[in-house]
């Protein structure tokens, strides 16, 4: 059914729940704790906490200051509308102002029954605190975001295999038909892998950690170097000189491409010393042209290099193991 997410579920059935116990306390007002709870459920358990602080706070503060209020200057308009006026800036000042439509809820029903007493108050604080105690409740209550994750780093391996792939063979062959679409498409799988994993960080509050978001973090370092790499590579391709090292550097492109889900770069980077031993051994380029072309591979040497040691930095980390 259309808009019958997880977090509507969740509400319908904390509201409903909300004014049952409201209602079995015979409590004036019940249906307040269902909007205590609608208004309290986030899309995640950090979110629905700081938004419960902000609102419980809110919600005392103008229950005792209303009393106050009320009780010294009447239960008129006129004062209602002089204590709005004047605790808004007070929620400001406290930086609890998301809590401003319950606490006004409160101080309105004082208003109604036009009474600050010991039972009216014990009333507003029993509907707030069932209302808050439901929200965490239904809200401890969080679907797994680990095999949308992992599909998406799938996704993000395949995508980063085409790309080198396409890299070794503009070097070899200087095909010039690639359109460059995996860059974007992966960037754009990165960003949303990167949304769910901001959830599933703030769904624990007690781990510190998130060993997908730094994968994630990592293959956005890559990718950035990945782009940066294009230029040049598209400048290589174009040219039709004979070069040693560019097929050597394509071949060292294809094995990387080959063993994107992997955690060990010890085989790519041995491959890269032996490129740059060759690089030291090769006579001096004898022709601009194979100056500007060799000078380019070995700014891709070094930058593909850099693309590996943050891969392994990453997986270097006690808190991460590969997949």
């Amino acid at each position: 059914m259309v808009g019958m997410g997880y977090r509507t579920i969740k509400t319908a059935i904390g509201a409903g729940l909300a004014i049952w116990i409201a209602s079995l306390f015979n409590l004036e007002f019940g249906s307040f704790a269902a909007i205590i709870v609608i208004m309290c459920i986030e899309k995640t358990k950090k979110k629905t906490l700081y938004s419960i602080q902000k609102k419980f706070f809110a919600s005392l503060l103008s229950l005792l200051l209303g009393s106050i209020f009320f009780e010294l200057l009447g239960y008129h308009p006129i004062v209602l509308t002089l204590f709005i006026l004047l605790f808004v800036p007070v929620l400001i000042k406290a930086r609890i102002q998301e809590g401003f439509v319950t606490s006004i809820v409160v101080v309105l029903h004082i208003y109604t029954v036009k009474e600050a007493n010991l039972e009216n108050v014990l009333n507003e604080l029993y509907i707030i605190f069932i209302g808050i105690g439901i929200a965490i409740l239904v809200n401890s209550i969080m679907p797994s975001f680990k095999k949308e994750i992992e599909n998406y780093k799938t996704e993000i391996e395949n995508k980063f295999s085409v790309i080198l792939y396409k890299f070794s063979i503009l070097l070899k062959d200087g095909d010039q038909n690639w359109d460059g679409k995996e860059l974007i498409e992966v960037e754009n799988i990165l960003n949303r892998a990167k949304n769910i994993a901001i959830q599933d960080v703030e769904n624990h509050l007690l781990r510190k950690e998130n060993k997908d978001y730094y994968y994630l973090e990592m293959r956005e370092d890559q990718l950035e170097i990945l782009k940066q790499m294009v230029g040049i590579i598209s400048i290589v391709s174009s040219s039709e000189l004979d070069v040693k090292q560019r097929g050597m550097l394509a071949g060292i492109f294809l094995n990387i491409s080959q063993h994107v889900d992997s955690g060990d770069t010890s085989i790519a980077l041995k491959l890269l010393e032996e490129y740059e031993e060759s690089i030291r051994v090769t006579e001096l380029p004898k022709t601009r042209e194979e100056f500007e072309i060799r000078a380019n591979l070995f700014y891709l040497n070094f930058e593909i290099k850099n693309y590996l040691i943050i891969k392994k930095n990453i997986f270097k980390r006690d808190s991460f193991q590969a997949k």
